[in-house]
């Protein structure tokens, strides 16, 4: 997942500060959810997949398929 996160924020043109700033957490504490030194919290995951319109099951690694799932 960190991979994705990182490449998801750098395909993205942004800082981990603008993503920090987003989640409203330290940046160095993001720094680690991107370097896989902390787990990244499930309400995290949910709202990155919001914000770049991929699934969670793709920030997972779970999945290549970026699209999201349809909400209900």
């Amino acid at each position: 997942m960190n991979l994705r996160i990182r490449d998801l924020r750098e395909d993205n043109d942004l800082k981990q500060r603008d993503i920090a700033e987003y989640l409203i957490c330290d940046q160095s504490l993001y720094s680690k959810y991107e370097r896989g030194e902390r787990p990244l919290p499930l309400e995290y995951a949910d709202k990155l997949a919001d914000y770049y319109g991929v699934s969670v099951d793709y920030l997972l690694g779970r999945t290549n398929i970026k699209k999201p799932y349809p909400k209900k």
